[in-house]
């Protein structure tokens, strides 16, 4: 999956954070809370949103409703998985990673590794 532009992000962080289907009119209203937008601009990104395969869709009267794809954390993991897989020296990235990350962060990468070993094992 490719790195979302600015606006393909805005749609679709609100759509993750919103966990419900959506029109491109109720993120317009959303968006322009904090900035005007025009309601052709929402619309084309979240067809490009779909085309991509980002966004499902299915007809409501004569609106299309929008719903992700995917989940937020596994956009961000296959993001994750893509600079890896793009670096000659993944380990080296990944002690990289590991020198910025906070204790909690630390913590919450220790967790998730206990799980995922409990599912290989099982």
């Amino acid at each position: 999956m490719r790195q979302l532009g600015e606006l393909e992000a805005e749609i679709m962080y609100r759509l993750w954070t919103w966990g419900r289907p959506a029109t491109a009119r109720d993120v317009l209203t959303d968006i322009n809370k904090q900035r005007p937008l025009a309601y052709s601009t929402v619309k084309t990104v979240a067809d490009i949103l779909y085309n991509k395969g980002m966004l499902k869709r299915h007809k409501e009267g004569r609106a299309w409703v929008y719903t992700p794809t995917c989940t937020r954390q596994e956009y961000t993991a296959s993001q994750m998985h893509e600079a890896l897989g793009s670096n000659p020296d993944p380990a080296g990235t990944l002690v990289s990673f590991l020198d910025q990350i906070t204790p909690e962060e630390a913590n919450a990468l220790r967790s998730a590794l206990r799980a995922a070993k409990r599912r290989s094992d099982a």
